[in-house]
């Protein structure tokens, strides 16, 4: 980490979460946080669902939540970009203060409830988005939506002509009764609602499904099912934990979805549970707790194909992305990997 991006944090903890959040947006458009540009290499570039990568390290849903900082964003080392969560009418969320620094835990626990510009506004961003690296939308549900299996859809069909993938978050615990579409006869309907819509853009795009962590094996075996019968190009594992095991921080009883180091150990156990379900038939993004090289290694010799950042960065900076991407490049050459693709899937057996 340079001077400059520690100054920055260390400028910015001092200041609410959620205030700081939005200065960090506002520092990244206005040019003031150096950043790496493209990471690349023969080892790191690898194809996820169709979408090339310079690299397997993605940003996760929820830090551009509105798609306002995906230009300076696109230079920040990343492979890939993840915004939103949009849903068909702009929200507010849920009453503040609704996020909070677990600085001891390195984590974060939130309760934004999908507060966002709404779909149009986003759209409109979208259109104008760099083309230099795949960028891909949470979609969302409005809180108050007598069917929110059409919400889903609904933003699809307007935010995906411009983007090049698209997320059903189900596993938000932000959102009343949200998690109960994952069940499998509400997941099912809700996904063939979507992949309708799908099949009917000018351009089809590939389609992932993000899951809880608070499943059981069999409720991951069932899901990878669902999702391999309707059609998707992979699932995202995982979304934050409504568990507080472990923690230290004064925070820790907040309401609300635990992200960062927390997260790793139970993240990359669903992960690896999914990809043995799955046998490699679907590709897999790993998210949860990764702060260092060798943790996101860890997620893709666990099954994962690619893996998201976001909870480290606050601790660790937006240049961490470039940090692991090279450090990944490293792990890869010394056990003698040529890609990603090579290592995906081999340590899967250390995590069931």
């Amino acid at each position: 980490m340079n001077l400059i991006e520690r100054a920055g944090l260390a400028a910015l903890h001092r200041l609410d979460p959620e205030t700081a959040h939005g200065l960090s947006l506002k520092a990244l458009n206005a040019g003031l946080v150096p950043l790496p540009g493209v990471v690349t290499s023969p080892r790191l570039a690898c194809t996820v669902a169709g979408m090339t990568l310079a690299n397997p390290v993605g940003l996760a849903a929820g830090f551009d939540k509105n798609a306002t900082a995906l230009a300076a964003l696109a230079r920040s080392g990343f492979g890939f970009l993840e915004v939103g969560a949009a849903t068909p009418l702009a929200q507010p969320g849920n009453p503040k203060p609704r996020l909070f620094r677990l600085s001891e835990d390195h984590a974060a626990i939130n309760r934004f409830g999908f507060n966002n510009d709404g779909m149009q506004t986003i759209a409109e961003r979208l259109a104008k988005r760099p083309r230099s690296l795949p960028i891909g939308l949470n979609l969302g549900a409005n809180k108050t939506s007598p069917d929110r299996a059409a919400d889903f859809a609904h933003v699809l069909a307007v935010c995906g002509p411009h983007v090049d993938f698209a997320t059903v978050n189900v596993s938000s615990p932000n959102t009343e009764k949200l998690r109960d579409l994952q069940g499998a006869e509400a997941l099912s309907a809700l996904l063939a609602r979507v992949m309708e819509v799908r099949e009917a853009l000018a351009s089809p795009i590939p389609v992932f499904l993000k899951i809880a962590p608070d499943l059981t094996s069999d409720e991951v075996a069932e899901i990878g099912d669902i999702a391999l019968a309707a059609g998707l190009a992979g699932i995202i594992a995982t979304n934050t934990t409504l568990s507080r095991e472990g923690l230290k921080s004064a925070s820790r009883s907040e309401m609300g979805g635990l992200s960062g180091a927390p997260l790793f150990e139970k993240s990359t156990r669903v992960l690896a549970q999914l990809s043995q379900a799955t046998q490699g038939r679907l590709p897999l993004i790993g998210v949860g707790g990764i702060s260092t090289p060798e943790q996101a290694y860890a997620k893709i010799r666990a099954g994962a194909s690619a893996v998201q950042l976001y909870t480290a960065m606050v601790y660790q900076g937006i240049g961490l992305a470039a940090r692991i991407a090279h450090g990944l490049d490293a792990l890869l050459a010394k056990d003698g990997f040529a890609s990603v693709a090579d290592a995906t899937g081999t340590g899967r057996a250390d995590w069931l």
